[in-house]
């Protein structure tokens, strides 16, 4: 009798549960870990401190000592061999160039200054920058905008020098050196992550009101990109190519000079670029102490809110960065050399010798031509006025958008349902948070996307600002930071991906985003304040308006860098354009998402601290105090805590990558 052997198939391994896999994500166990460690310290903290502000047994004040200094250096700023001999000799050394590059400006006059910047630009990048060279500096002299045009170019030519040299020295050590880099790199970040409003009081202290701290707030503030891309392009040097220099025997300054600084060119031009950018900008805010030129133009047109004004004095300076930037770009002009259009590098010596006789020799005759025709300056029959006719459309849109538009309402009632909707239910609840409590979303939000070095970075920048004293002002400036920030990446992201899909919008949003990006944040508050009024909703604006181009330009950037392999495959599986942009697109970009993300917030930031000079309050509101009256305890400690809050937020947006932390 046969019996029948049963067989168990073996029992397959179930996959693991949807909770299981989960937790096999870092993200997954980092929130997993914070959520324990938050139930076991929130009662403890609640219990011990409450869940009130900051409290006073952890402040430091600094006023004391912060007074006696401002006191000692008003008291020996005109005695003190520190000043006479030391600050002194480098204020003169400065107002000394400035009016020396002003007066070789004046002796070329209109005719020169503008042949020369045209020539200078079609050498560097071309034919159309030539031109945009030559129409930009024939429309500031229409405007009767020429003389604080090269006052304003006086200035910029020596803070930007002084830039350059600095911060290349400083990268050069930092490229070279990693003990250096290490210590320079938080110094770069706190610099900038600063607003440019808070380097100007203590300049001011010491240097008193003029040309001179102008220059030197522009180079403190205009030479951390130089710094930060030279040490970039110098530590990111092939290694292959040094090895090969090194086996043929060269030395040290041999390897710097032949192989490493030519490897980095793109860098240095690029830094030399954003140098430019950034003093020109600080340029303009430094009109607040006192630097002549066409940012006190803009100045004393923002304290009458006169638009025309403003906008007369706003537009040479929308031209003469878009000048810089076109002639100075580092990136066309590596490109330009390296595919030959040009011919320069490689063209006989004697060609290059014709070619530059040939330039001097035409800027000779236009400037002689230009003493014949008239004076140095630009002559008073050839300009237009414009600030009459802007003046009146200003009011015409005040009358009609201003009190009311049937309907919808005007921009009044915008910015105060703005205010009271928005700005004043955030600051609250941001003041009423726990300070304790705040620690841990900081703490929370930068450990999750970086590392423990990040986290330590972030939360001890935000604890500085309790142990100053300013816990209450920062949450309101960081109420109109988030409040910004979150307007402008929804209509950012919205109008970028608009410009990634259409080729067309991409198109015609370019000359739009290049004169809005160009344009210093000191000339968008005319505007706003026309039709916003005085108080945060107006900052908030200009803050928006400032911040976008560069979120639209980043986006869609990184939009238009999605693989086209994973887009074909996404598009063959039937996945609608929706579905590929959530999918696809976004997941590939989420590096510029983020890094869109950031430079949102410190554009934000920036210009919500100018916004102290049309009511915006705040840690910016005691900036502006400090420097009105000259008190360092109250400027000092307010900017350190923007520097602090700036840091923060920086670290929780872009932190370090965990496998560079």
């Amino acid at each position: 009798m046969s019996s029948a052997t049963t067989t168990v198939p073996p029992r397959a391994v179930a996959p693991p549960g949807r909770l299981r896999a989960a937790l096999r994500r870092p993200a997954a166990r980092k929130l997993l870990l914070l959520g324990a460690v938050t139930a076991v310290l929130a009662p403890f903290a609640a219990a011990r401190w409450g869940s009130g502000a900051w409290p006073d047994a952890l402040t430091v004040d600094l006023a004391g000592p912060l007074g006696r200094a401002n006191d000692w250096i008003i008291d020996n700023r005109d005695g003190h061999w520190l000043f006479l001999y030391f600050f002194g000799h480098i204020s003169n050394a400065i107002i000394t160039a400035v009016r020396g590059v002003y007066l070789v400006l004046l002796a070329l006059g209109w005719a020169g200054v503008t042949a020369g910047a045209s020539l200078l630009a079609w050498r560097l990048a071309g034919v159309r920058a030539a031109v945009t060279a030559l129409a930009s500096f024939a429309v500031c002299g229409l405007l009767g905008m020429w003389v604080p045009t090269m006052r304003t170019l006086a200035l910029m030519i020596v803070a930007v020098a002084a830039s350059v040299a600095v911060g290349a020295l400083l990268g050069l050590a930092a490229g070279l050196s990693d003990r250096t880099f290490r210590a320079l790199r938080p110094v770069l970040d706190t610099m900038q992550a600063l607003p440019a409003f808070a380097y100007l009081l203590p300049v001011v202290l010491v240097f008193g009101i003029g040309v001179a701290p102008a220059v030197l707030a522009t180079v403190v503030y205009a030479a951390p990109p130089m710094a930060r891309l030279t040490a970039m392009g110098l530590r990111g040097t092939d290694q292959g190519v040094l090895e090969a220099v090194d086996s043929l025997g060269a030395t040290g300054r041999q390897r710097l000079l032949t192989a490493r600084l030519p490897l980095a060119r793109r860098e240095l031009l690029l830094g030399v670029n954003q140098s430019i950018m950034m003093a020109l900008s600080m340029a303009v805010i430094a009109s607040v102490i006192g630097a002549d030129g066409l940012g006190d133009r803009v100045y004393q047109a923002l304290s009458t809110v006169d638009v025309g004004s403003a906008l007369a004095a706003g537009i040479p300076i929308v031209l003469l960065a878009i000048v810089l930037d076109r002639t100075t770009a580092g990136h066309r002009s590596v490109g330009n050399r390296s595919a030959g259009r040009n011919g320069w590098a490689q063209s006989h010596p004697r060609t290059r010798t014709r070619t530059l006789t040939t330039w001097a020799v035409t800027a000779a005759a236009v400037v002689a031509l230009g003493r014949l025709v008239g004076a140095n300056s630009w002559p008073d029959g050839w300009t237009v006025a414009i600030a009459g006719p802007v003046n009146e459309a200003k009011d015409w849109m005040v009358d009609h958008l201003y009190s009311g538009i049937p309907g919808i309402g005007g921009t009044a009632d915008w910015a105060a349902h703005y205010t009271g909707w928005v700005l004043d239910p955030l600051r609250d609840g941001l003041q009423g948070l726990p300070w304790w409590g705040a620690l841990m979303i900081v703490a929370a939000l930068a450990w999750l996307i970086g590392t423990w070095r990040t986290t330590v970075t972030a939360v001890l920048s935000l604890a500085a600002i309790g142990v100053l004293g300013r816990w209450n002002l920062a949450m309101d400036t960081l109420s109109q930071v988030l409040a910004a920030v979150v307007v402008t990446l929804v209509l950012g992201f919205a109008v970028a991906v608009v410009a990634a899909r259409s080729p067309r919008v991409d198109r015609l949003l370019r000359p739009v985003l290049d004169v809005f990006q160009t344009m210093p944040q000191f000339v968008y508050l005319i505007p706003v304040v026309a039709l916003f009024g005085i108080g945060r909703a107006p900052a908030a604006a200009a803050a928006i308006v400032y911040a976008l181009p560069a979120v639209v330009r980043i986006v869609s950037q990184g939009l238009r860098q999605a693989d086209p392999a994973a887009l074909e495959s996404a598009r063959s599986l039937g996945a609608t354009g929706g579905q590929q942009l959530r999918q696809v697109q976004f997941p590939l970009a989420r590096a510029e998402l983020l890094l869109a993300v950031n430079q949102a917030v410190v554009l934000v930031l920036s210009v919500v601290i100018i916004g102290g000079l049309v009511g915006g309050g705040a840690l910016g509101y005691e900036v502006v105090f400090g420097l009105a009256q000259g008190d360092l305890a109250t400027g000092l400690m307010a900017g350190t805590a923007i520097a602090c809050l700036g840091l923060m937020l920086d670290r929780v947006t872009q932190p370090t990558k965990p496998k560079e932390g």
